[in-house]
């Protein structure tokens, strides 16, 4: 049975319309894209200027051949939302995203896949609940694809115990309701026992909370503090480093830049170089490229940065032999940071 011409007609019409959106570059349309990010925070502010500077090195120029609109949700779960609705709703054709908080929200609201969601600096985007295989890489919507960038946890725990080849407890503070920190405190609690660490933890929902529950942990018996991918701990790192200047032990992360405001070193991925990535992919997709056919990777370029002033004071006999400083990345010592190109 054949339908008629005009019906034919008729519904390929229809079928261009609703795909109009996905196609900026054959229809000749600009593309509308939303930047999103959950905080102003060192390293989305990295990843994002990777993002950005990875679309301009694309061609894209804003109010040339593309529109983009960067939104902000400052560490507010209800702006977040909101802001996932209104890049939803139909004036975009393009969202990409920073951080697993706008990977969930964005992609909670985008269920009907009315924009198409490119995602980046997220630690385990198969555990965030949006509808992604670990162990099929391809198996994700098709209006959504992005990179992974799971934290060397395993790295950093072994770093720190050849700092401190005595080293039996460390402690972590970490918020149960993000998802990348349950997942970094998880790979903690598996690879400490090879190690002969005791890994103590204390939980925090808040920001507020972190100094309290940092405190504790040295009151426990840490030896050193330990923070994973957690956005809550992040915002207050400062107060994780204070609670271990009053306890006289260092501070290591698995989030590059902390170096800068007193932890002793990170290991952890460059997020300008993840953003790079995440925008690299953003413009095949935006240039037509079919999202389906992109498998969801995990990408940790390795940035390692270390703080010689971070020993001084400390309890214990912490030391940085001259075979590891000499890979750092960036150093922090009396003579002020440098870059690894000036060591």
């Amino acid at each position: 049975m054949f339908l008629p011409f005009g019906l034919i007609l008729v519904a390929s019409i229809a079928l261009l319309l609703s795909d109009w959106h996905r196609r900026p570059s054959a229809s000749g349309r600009i593309p509308r894209v939303a930047l999103f990010q959950c905080a102003s925070q060192a390293i989305l502010d990295e990843g994002m200027q990777g993002i950005k500077d990875a679309l301009a090195a694309a061609g894209f120029v804003h109010g040339k051949n593309i529109r983009i609109e960067q939104f902000n949700a400052e560490n507010e779960v209800a702006t977040a939302n909101a802001i996932a609705r209104q890049i939803t709703q139909g004036q975009f054709d393009f969202a990409i995203t920073v951080s697993t908080t706008c990977l969930q929200v964005v992609a909670n609201a985008n269920k009907a896949g009315k924009v198409t969601h490119i995602f980046g600096v997220v630690t385990d985007p198969f555990a965030s609940g949006v509808g992604l295989s670990r162990t099929k890489p391809l198996d994700h919507p098709r209006h959504l694809v992005g990179l992974g960038t799971f934290q060397p946890v395993e790295h950093a725990f072994r770093l720190a115990k050849r700092l401190y080849p005595a080293l039996a407890a460390v402690g972590v503070v970490w918020n149960t309701a993000e998802t990348s920190s349950e997942a970094c405190t998880l790979k903690a609690r598996e690879i400490v026992p090879k190690l002969g660490i005791e890994l103590l933890e204390a939980n925090a929902d808040n920001s507020a909370g972190v100094l309290e529950a940092a405190a504790s942990l040295s009151g426990r018996g840490a030896q050193a503090l330990w923070v994973g991918c957690d956005m809550t701990v992040n915002v207050a790192l400062g107060s994780v480093v204070a609670a271990a200047r009053k306890a006289r032990i260092p501070v290591f992360t698995n989030q590059p830049p902390g170096f800068k405001q007193g932890a002793l070193f990170d290991l952890g991925a460059n997020y300008y170089e993840v953003g790079k990535k995440t925008g690299e992919l953003a413009a095949r997709i935006i240039r037509g490229a079919d999202p389906s056919s992109v498998p969801i990777e995990n990408v940790v370029p390795l940035r390692f940065t270390a703080n010689k002033l971070a020993l001084k004071g400390l309890r214990d006999p912490w030391v940085f032999p001259e075979e590891i400083l000499a890979e750092a990345d960036a150093l922090l010592d009396e003579t002020g940071e440098r870059e690894k190109k000036s060591l």
